[in-house]
């Protein structure tokens, strides 16, 4: 599928891999609807999500590439709000083509002292977000006879870590959906696909993961930059361009459907 003058959508779109992947989309002339909730405050989370403020520099970004770009506020968790995403996004941009469910949060802790309120929220979010936004999508991905959808999801989705459970278990959830959901589609012309990131330096690794690194780090310093080292194949951390650009893919391979490409410098291979 060509991808210039294509519509998109993508979730959790204000800053780290949701801007990546709206800017890449950008670049390869698509118009991008960005969504983001626009509240930073969780009270399920130790970190901060992004603000209003960011959404708009993105979308001013994306603006300047010379395609159109619509901001909308949306929580991915309520049905009503996907539906009213999706229909915004058709009004604002002409359509719907592609949709990339990146919206994703994370908590951490071991089992026996991890909270009911923090699994349900990273599993509402991470693994009931991507089911609500294909769901209100599928009525504008079938009008414009076919599409893509990409789900992020993660190296963590293909092997389990202490210590993250319900993050972990959250993207195999989303691996397991996009499988299912691409046989569903395959007939309707609209692929699924999930691109799974490894380590990138995103609010998730420098608010929560390099705090609690100790367990794959030495607890010090720049977790990042040592596991990233040491753990990957190439020696060296994943960006937001990377994913970027593994979703551009995605968006585009006409006979690439059911598949979770991994783009994470060899961390994971399976």
């Amino acid at each position: 599928m060509e991808i210039k003058g294509k519509n998109a959508i993508v979730t959790g779109a204000a800053r780290g891999i949701g801007r990546g992947i709206a800017l890449k989309l950008a670049q390869a002339g698509a118009n991008v609807a960005l969504v983001d909730l626009g509240d930073p405050a969780d009270p399920a989370l130790t970190y901060n999500l992004a603000a209003q403020a960011e959404l708009a520099r993105t979308v001013a970004e994306v603006k300047s590439l010379g395609v159109k770009a619509a901001p909308i506020l949306a929580d991915v968790t309520r049905f009503d709000d996907c539906k009213r995403m999706a229909r915004e996004a058709a009004d604002a941009l002409g359509g719907v083509d592609i949709l990339v469910n990146n919206a994703g949060i994370i908590a951490i802790g071991m089992v026996a002292d991890f909270s009911e309120a923090q699994w349900d929220r990273v599993m509402a979010v991470n693994a009931k977000g991507p089911f609500l936004c294909a769901k209100a999508c599928l009525p504008y991905l079938a009008r414009a006879g076919g599409g893509a959808i990409v789900n992020i999801a993660s190296i963590a989705g293909k092997t389990g870590r202490a210590g993250a459970a319900a993050y972990c278990a959250s993207k195999f959830a989303v691996v397991a959906f996009t499988q299912a959901l691409a046989e569903e589609l395959g007939p309707s012309n609209i692929r699924v696909n999930a691109v799974c990131p490894g380590y990138l330096r995103t609010a998730m690794w420098t608010e929560v993961l390099n705090k609690a690194a100790g367990a794959w780090g030495d607890g010090a310093g720049d977790n990042l930059e040592k596991i990233s080292r040491h753990g990957t194949f190439l020696r060296r951390e994943q960006t937001p361009e990377d994913i970027g650009e593994a979703v551009v893919y995605l968006a585009g391979a006409g006979n690439v459907t059911g598949v979770a490409l991994n783009v994470a410098g060899g961390a994971e291979v399976h």
